[in-house]
């Protein structure tokens, strides 16, 4: 019996190598994995919807289920988690020294609905009371200058969202000081060559991370892995059969990344920093599944919904495909 032939686009991951390289296969599915930049997935599947399964946005899954119908289902894998204290880049000269400095300032992001941004916003808010509201918001290409929304946001008017100039660049706006400051989810070019005129906000972002995962248990989710809706409805089976192995990969990657007899990857303490965030954050830190994620994407919802990006407050369960948030219990 033929197996079910799906494309997954996605990015380049120790956790998903297993299913790249064809160690871990769904069940009943030949799968042909593209490996591709997240910016070149996320806008092809969008605009275009051309693969069956891929990596996506957290955030622009959000805002696609404002559709109807909603183009994909998503299952509780998360590809992506990050940390987004160290996302903050401010000029130098622009007499920023805390987040509360941020009120009344420009900020540029690429696009309004970036989901580390969504975070970065979220946190300022709520922990350092700098709400949405209180900041210009000037989006555009990072490195290259005419970078636009991937969909069509429709913000409440108390959220200023401008465009630059279509020969600008954002990256370059931050160092010239015509921007104050920059959330990204890509180190900027001048902070990469380190120009002196651009620096991040929280000059020791590990202790800042620490700190706030210390006071929340929110290690953020940036990336889901969705379905075209299509395909779901047509092979329901397909979204606990990719949930599976993509928590197989996870485990395979966990088990060779603890291995001291020949690094893996060009880091010297690769194992001792593998036993430091275990003892910080738990052992289960890179957890997919609704269950354990509960408190993570709920805090999302609600900053997705505060800065006006989804039409109501959406609930965790209503994300996922159910056949991928149970299991069967021997």
């Amino acid at each position: 019996m033929s197996r079910l032939r799906l494309t997954l686009a996605c990015g380049d991951y120790d956790r998903t190598r297993a299913l790249e390289e064809g160690t871990v296969r769904p069940d009943g599915i030949e799968l042909t994995y593209l490996r591709l930049p997240v910016e070149e997935t996320f806008f092809r599947m969008l605009r275009h919807q051309e693969f069956e399964v891929a990596e996506l946005s957290l955030s622009s899954y959000v805002v696609s289920l404002r559709s109807d119908p909603a183009p994909f289902v998503a299952i509780p894998v998360f590809t992506s988690r990050s940390f987004r204290h160290s996302s903050v880049y401010v000029n130098a000269a622009a007499g920023i020294t805390t987040p509360e400095d941020l009120r009344g300032r420009t900020v540029g992001t690429p696009e309004f609905q970036l989901t580390a941004s969504v975070w970065v916003r979220g946190i300022l808010a709520e922990h350092h009371g700098v709400p949405v509201e209180s900041m210009t918001h000037l989006t555009g290409g990072q490195e290259r200058p005419g970078r636009i929304e991937k969909q069509a946001l429709d913000l409440p008017g108390r959220i200023r969202v401008e465009r630059a100039a279509a020969d600008r660049t954002l990256s370059g706006m931050l160092a010239s000081g015509e921007l104050d400051a920059l959330v990204t989810p890509r180190i900027p070019r001048p902070f990469a060559e380190r120009d002196p005129r651009v620096r991040r906000l929280f000059p020791d972002v590990v202790a800042a991370e620490q700190a706030y995962f210390a006071a929340t248990g929110i290690f953020p989710i940036m990336h889901v892995v969705v379905i075209r809706r299509d395909v779901h409805e047509r092979w329901p089976w397909v979204a606990a059969s990719l949930y599976k192995a993509f928590t197989l990969s996870k485990d395979d990657a966990r088990a060779r990344l603890y291995d001291s007899s020949a690094l893996r990857f060009m880091l010297p303490w690769l194992n001792q920093h593998l036993e430091e965030a275990e003892r910080t954050l738990g052992a289960d830190y890179w957890s997919y599944g609704l269950g354990p994620n509960q408190d993570t994407l709920a805090t999302f919802l609600r900053y997705h919904h505060e800065q006006g990006l989804s039409g109501r407050r959406l609930r965790p369960e209503e994300l996922f495909a159910p056949e991928s948030t149970e299991s069967a219990v021997v």
